[in-house]
């Protein structure tokens, strides 16, 4: 009994490892903390029926605290410590089209061409978006590049020798002179009109998440300069 509750326990200590070395750093870091905070809340709950209050006053709020709430807000108790800006940022190529949550730091991406649009690039796993990437050019496969860093950080190991043709074309940087406004401001998640103190705060708050110094892509990361060298010409014309 002993040997089968051993083994079960290091099958699963393989699959935990395993999960957190391919999840999303984001989505991983999120449930970590909505489940470190419903934990807390637990333990408050548990230690405050035995008596223990000033244990449990003060667990209780950080628990609350990791899930987003603060007992000092405007609302009481159930005020959110953070407004959600609903704010995004939009890029496009030729076969991709990538959105980037402002708040969250989420990047998603649809197929827009080819055999598989409309779909989702959740929906494949590594060796089938590895396998998409080589019938891209090279514009969309440095987006799904930025992808793939984001849902599989270590995907450039897991798949050597499977990324035939990839190298040949990649880009390290945008194209040049080739952005319309429209574009800029749907990759700064910005409304037309927006003025220069606007354009520079999305700059900036996009470059936290995307700078290359932050793990972030240098493809995005070079978008998102390019779209704010875009939007300021238009304003000092």
């Amino acid at each position: 009994m002993t040997l089968i509750a051993g083994l079960v326990a290091v099958v699963t200590l393989y699959l935990l490892l395993q999960t957190f070395r391919t999840a999303n750093p984001t989505v991983m870091a999120r449930g970590l903390k909505i489940g470190g905070g419903i934990v807390a809340l637990a333990a408050a709950i548990f230690v405050g029926i035995r008596g223990e209050l000033a244990v449990a006053i003060p667990l209780g709020v950080f628990g609350a605290g990791l899930l987003g709430w603060s007992p000092f807000g405007p609302a009481g108790f159930w005020a959110r410590t953070r407004r959600s800006t609903g704010r995004a940022s939009q890029v496009r190529s030729q076969f991709l089209e990538m959105t980037l949550d402002h708040d969250s730091g989420m990047l998603q991406g649809a197929v827009i061409a080819g055999p598989q649009t409309g779909r989702s690039l959740d929906e494949f796993t590594l060796d089938q978006l590895v396998g998409l990437g080589a019938t891209f050019d090279p514009e969309s496969r440095a987006l799904l590049e930025s992808y793939l860093d984001r849902r599989f950080p270590t995907w450039r190991e897991d798949t050597q020798g499977n990324r035939a043709g990839w190298d040949s074309g990649h880009v390290d940087r945008a194209p040049t002179g080739k952005m319309t406004e429209e574009e800029a401001y749907q990759i700064l998640g910005l409304q037309p009109g927006a003025s220069v103190g606007d354009i520079g705060k999305a700059h900036r708050s996009l470059m936290k998440k995307l700078h290359p110094d932050q793990g972030g892509s240098t493809y995005l990361a070079a978008r998102v300069n390019e779209a704010k060298d875009t939007l300021l010409r238009r304003h000092r014309t």
